[in-house]
Order: C-alpha cells, then structure tokens, then sequence
C-alpha cells in the first residue's frame, strides 16, 4: 500500500489535505447512515443509480467493501464564506472531484473509489433507465453506509478544518501490499 499511496500523493502534489492508509476491516459500516439516505436530506434517495437503495444492500455491500485488504482515505479541504456558502461547497465539490479524477487515473486495476456526495457525472441521472456513463458514474462513501465521522477519527484525521471551510473524503480500495 505504501507504493500505492506515494503514487497518490505524487500525482496529486498539495491537493489532498489529509490521508491515512488503514485496513478496510477499520470501517464501520452503519445502518444508521443509510436510515439519513432513506430521509433523503440530499433529494437523491431512489433517484440515482449511484445511491440508496441502488447501490445494495448494507450488508452486501460491507462484505464487497471489506473483501479488499487495504484503504487509502483521503480529505481536501476547502475555505468557503461561511457554513451557508452553498455555492462555495459546490465549487469546493467540484475541486475534489478533480483530485479524485486524477486518484483514479493512476490506480491499478482492481482498486476502487468511492467520493464524496453522490454522483454528479450528468447534470440529472438517466434513473431508471440505464446509467448513461457506467464507467464514470460514482458512489459515495456513505452511501455505502460507512460512516465518515467514525472514519475519520480511526484514521486520526479531521472531520471538521475549522470554521468557513468544509472537507470532502474519498476511500481508495486495493488489495495492495
């Protein structure tokens, strides 16, 4: 995982604020994070092929997740106005996205991602019919139901960079040594 890790942190130079390498069992997968999806505070909940209940269920998805041996977790963070910059949460969306663009490019087969928020390769989901960009759609991290509060404070990184800013994660998945 270290080699693996070195690559990501080379390609992506000052862009990721914080990292850790763990095992995939460090995960804490929660039902309680997919019962906030079925609340559908993000209006995504049955409308995205890359979200709830799409995505599976918990308890498949803990074991597809934790059958690789090895996780990279990785933040940016980002200065917005204040904690109601919605815009300036997107543009910061935006920006990680494009860290986790250049992640992805550079992994070997066989690993996989998942984002921050839910996917936002097309401006509206083509749900339910077929996903349009299967090879570039994208899953986040709690859609999956792993929590990223109990993530982060395991891989001893920040949930929070302080006030006017906000953090996205993403976790890289390999069955690298």
């Amino acid at each position: 995982m270290r080699k693996l890790t070195e690559e990501i942190l080379k390609a992506c130079g000052d862009k990721i604020w914080q990292y850790a390498e763990l095992k995939s069992s460090d995960l804490e997968f929660s039902e309680e994070v997919v019962a906030a999806c079925r609340a559908n505070y993000c209006g995504n909940y049955n409308k995205s092929w890359k979200c709830p209940p799409n995505v599976g269920k918990l308890e498949d998805l803990k074991a597809k997740y934790t059958a690789y041996e090895n996780i990279f977790v990785f933040t940016t963070k980002h200065e917005i106005e204040d904690s109601f910059d919605i815009e300036g949460m997107f543009a910061a969306r935006l920006k990680h996205d494009e860290t986790e663009d250049i992640v992805r490019k550079i992994l070997p087969k066989g690993c996989e991602v998942l984002g921050a928020g839910g996917c936002n390769v097309c401006p509206k989901c083509a749900f339910p019919k077929p996903c349009r960009f299967p090879e570039k759609a994208k899953t986040s991290v709690e859609a999956c139901g792993i929590n990223v509060v109990s993530l982060a404070k395991t891989a001893k990184i920040n949930y929070t960079n302080g006030e006017n800013t906000v953090t996205y994660f993403s976790v890289v998945f390999a069955n690298e040594p």
